[in-house]
């Protein structure tokens, strides 16, 4: 089949690789003029390494990644609430990953010309228009302005949170929701601390701080730790951008206290060459992604918080799936029917669990139980608790490690 990608992220060039590893022909069409390594850390859960496994990227990856041994809960006050194993350490056939994002799409980006050719990729060409669905027609409009028609067998709309393969089949939807809340996000070179490959959340809902090592340590030992300071907030700012540069006095002082024995917060934040912020937004789950032989992918399918790890992810997901259904059919509209069955409902079954704060829902209980601290975290939330809380969000995001099976 002939299959035509908008979008060069990590969804759409993974997507690429795995369609074209079972011999479509496929075309990826990106609207940035260049490839740059973009935005700051994310983590890969071990599902979605599988399928990145499954075209030859998982070596490649851990090269450039750190392996997540450990993700620890604390409250405001640095007391821990629950801690449990990661990737391998737990078990599972293949590592979570924490990645710098721009080294992912990177790395992505340059097998996908190695592999479909440097003719399968074009950049400065943005979709314009889905001129007929039915017949899979869009119309893509270069740099200088010329518009050009492509046919294909399908078409897969992997352009963002912004898509406008979304806008054009949902034109009254508007701008993303906002949750309220704003994210500063970072990168600083420092010491590693508990593990030295542990992913830390502490605090709660309206006041929480996240951080975890995305590159091995340099000649010196220290690790280059992603961190994000996350604070309840009335204010939408216009739109999201990798690159809006944020203001430590709009957050720094609401973290000058967060000096736990294991992590010095504040100094973490101040040895941050730059920051950026980012409000936290996501869309309401659709109703329908396929359009004729046109679908949605990714941020442009599902946009979710980014809580329990899980965006990256669930659009590698995407590809993977679909890669399977095409598989199974010749008939493209038949594929997407498969394709969306399998992903619709459990990405928006994510998307409304984040809003409900997935596996993090263990600090809110804590702060609500126990603004102040406690003496042992039994006497706030039991150990079964806090046990469910966990497997409920694995089975939920299709990584609990019984229905992962292992590496064959």
């Amino acid at each position: 089949m002939r299959i035509l990608i908008v979008g060069a992220g990590i969804g759409g060039l993974a997507a690429a690789l795995t369609i074209h590893r079972d011999g479509h022909e496929v075309s990826v069409f990106e609207a940035a003029q260049e490839m740059r390594p973009l935005g700051v850390g994310i983590n890969i859960l071990p599902h979605a390494m599988k399928a990145l496994d499954e075209v030859a990227m998982l070596e490649p990856l851990e090269a450039i990644a750190v392996a997540t041994r450990e993700l620890a809960y604390f409250n405001k006050h640095g007391q821990p609430i629950w801690a449990e194993p990661r990737g391998v350490a737990a078990g599972y056939a293949w590592p979570q990953l924490s990645i710098h994002r721009g080294s992912l799409q990177m790395q992505l980006y340059h097998e996908a010309v190695r592999r479909l050719g440097p003719k399968a990729i074009t950049l400065g060409a943005r979709l314009e228009a889905i001129e007929d669905a039915d017949a899979g027609r869009v119309r893509i409009v270069d740099l200088d302005g010329t518009a050009r028609r492509y046919d294909a067998d399908l078409v897969i709309a992997a352009d963002g949170i912004h898509s406008i393969a979304r806008s054009a089949f949902f034109p009254d939807e508007g701008l993303p929701r906002f949750s309220g809340r704003m994210l500063w996000r970072a990168t600083t070179l420092a010491g590693p601390y508990l593990t030295g490959a542990s992913m830390i959340m502490a605090g709660h809902q309206d006041q929480k701080f996240v951080a975890y090592p995305i590159a091995p340590p340099d000649a010196d030992g220290r690790v280059l730790i992603n961190w994000i300071a996350e604070l309840a907030w009335p204010h939408m700012i216009e739109r999201e951008n990798w690159n809006r540069a944020g203001r430590l006095e709009d957050f720094l002082p609401r973290f000058e206290t967060w000096r736990f024995d294991w992590l010095d917060v504040p100094a973490l934040i101040q040895g941050a060459e730059a920051v950026y912020e980012f409000p936290m937004v996501d869309r309401d789950p659709l109703p329908k992604w396929r359009h004729g032989r046109v679908t949605l992918l990714g941020d442009a399918a599902h946009p979710m918080y980014p809580i329990g790890s899980n965006g990256a992810s669930q659009a590698i997901l995407d590809g993977q799936t679909l890669a399977r259904v095409l598989r199974e059919t010749d008939d493209p509209v038949s594929a997407l029917d498969r394709y969306e069955a399998a992903r619709r409902p459990a990405t928006g079954a994510i998307v409304q669990a984040n809003r409900g704060n997935g596996p993090e829902i263990c600090m809110q209980i804590a702060e609500e139980r126990a603004p102040q601290g406690f003496d042992a975290i039994e006497s706030v939330i039991s150990r079964a608790e806090l046990e469910e809380i966990a497997a409920r969000y694995k089975r939920l995001a299709g990584f609990d490690p019984k229905q992962l099976g292992s590496r064959s």
